[in-house]
This record gives structure tokens, C-alpha cells and sequence, in this order.
């Protein structure tokens, strides 16, 4: 079946492994200043969330909310969406890159979904795996964020930020997820994915970091840290 390519994350510099008291202190800070975080894409069921993520793929999540806001109200269940057939799911999201091929690959998703695990979202990774056009990071995100599983889904954002400040150096994504699950304390874990994107997102970016105003930059083992 049709799969929807996934650029590999840039290689990003590794830092010296951060000691492991640092890591505490790192995501203590990051817990006080957001203690609650989520994914920013929006969804309200675990179907909705597996369709946005799979739309997701290089596209922003604002780009993927503007078509889902259309989208869902219309068509939020397997069935739904399935009736639309492929290209009245093109009418939504044809805002979104790779749009063809993501059509392809949430109507043969929907279809699986039906024919073998009732219409809902499979709460197991081998389930989820084997859906069309989903690979390993997003069903770590729906184990994550739909279903509150500790595991790490490891994107562009995360892999800059885990080598950056030497919480997790990795040289590919599944080294980066291994250690991340390895090095982060267990009572940080669950929302872990999520502070790590939003701090790779707006403060750790790729270009330039903005180091002057992160809440971590003295235990960021970085040498290169932007002074403005």
C-alpha cells in the first residue's frame, strides 16, 4: 500500500551526555513552566488524533489544524471518512504537502480499522505499525497523547534537542529514542514528548537557537550558544 515518505531529522551536533542530575533539573523547570502540555495539533478522539498525525508528516501542525477544523466536522470515524472515498478527502486537504498520497493512505487506513479492529484505534504498536503510512514515530504519538503510554516519538525537533543539549545524543532517531527512554526519570516520562518539541519548536530552533532566553541553557552542554 502507498506510504507517505518521511524525511530523516538533520544531523544535528552532539553534546557531552548531560549528568543525570541535570537531566532532573531540566525537566523540573520545563514541568513548572508548563505544567500541563499537549500536542498542538487538535483532536478530540483517538481517530482524529491518528488522522492529524498522519497529515502531519512534512507539514505544520497549524497547516494540518486549518484543514481539520474543515475536515472532521464532517467526517471524525472511520466510517465517515471512508464514505468520502479518496478525492472528497482531497477536498480537505489539499492545503496539506503530499496531500495524493496521505488520501491514499488514511482511506486504506480507514478500511483496516474497519475490517479488523472494529473502527476504533489499536492500543498497541504492532496494530498500529501495520496501518498504512504509519511508522514507528507516529504510533508513539498516539500511544503517547491518546492513550498515555510512556513512550517518546522522536521528530526533528526532539532529535535537535536531545544531541544539542546532551540529554540523549544519537546519531538516528531510534539511538535518540532509546536513550531519551533510558534517561529520562519515569515521573517526567509520559510528558516528556511534549516538552521537548515545544522547547525545539520555539526556543531550541534549528537556525538559531535562543539560548539568551531558555530556561535551560546553564545545564545545555551546547557549545555553540547564541548570545541574542
Amino acid at each position: 500500500m502507498p506510504t507517505v515518505a518521511k524525511a530523516a531529522p538533520r544531523a544535528a551536533p552532539r553534546s557531552a551526555r548531560m549528568p543525570k542530575a541535570d537531566v532532573v533539573e531540566m525537566f523540573t523547570r520545563l514541568r513548572e513552566l508548563n505544567p500541563h502540555p499537549n500536542t498542538e495539533l487538535e483532536y478530540s478522539t483517538p481517530f482524529e488524533l491518528l488522522v492529524a498525525v498522519a497529515l502531519s508528516a512534512q507539514a505544520t501542525d497549524v497547516g494540518v489544524n486549518k484543514a481539520t477544523r474543515k475536515l472532521f466536522p464532517v467526517a471524525n470515524t472511520p466510517q465517515a471518512i471512508l464514505a468520502l472515498g479518496e478525492d472528497g478527502l482531497k477536498k480537505y486537504i489539499a492545503t496539506i504537502g503530499l496531500f495524493n498520497a496521505k488520501a491514499k493512505n488514511v482511506i486504506a487506513t480507514c478500511r483496516l480499522l474497519i475490517e479488523q479492529h472494529g473502527g476504533e484505534v489499536p492500543r498497541d504498536r504492532a496494530a498500529l505499525e501495520a496501518l498504512p503510512g504509519v511508522g514507528r514515530k507516529t504510533a508513539n504519538v498516539v500511544l503517547n497523547t491518546a492513550f498515555g503510554e510512556p513512550v517518546m516519538a522522536v521528530d526533528t525537533h526532539i532529535f535537535r534537542v536531545a544531541n544539542r543539549t546532551g540529554l540523549a545524543p544519537g546519531k538516528d532517531v531510534r539511538a535518540v529514542e532509546d536513550g531519551l527512554v533510558k534517561t529520562i526519570p519515569a515521573e517526567f516520562l509520559l510528558d516528556a514528548h511534549h516538552w521537548l518539541i515545544l522547547h525545539g519548536r520555539y526556543v531550541c530552533k534549528a537556525r538559531k537557537p535562543d539560548c539568551p532566553q531558555c530556561v535551560i541553557r546553564d545545564l545545555c552542554r551546547f557549545k555553540q550558544k547564541t548570545a541574542a
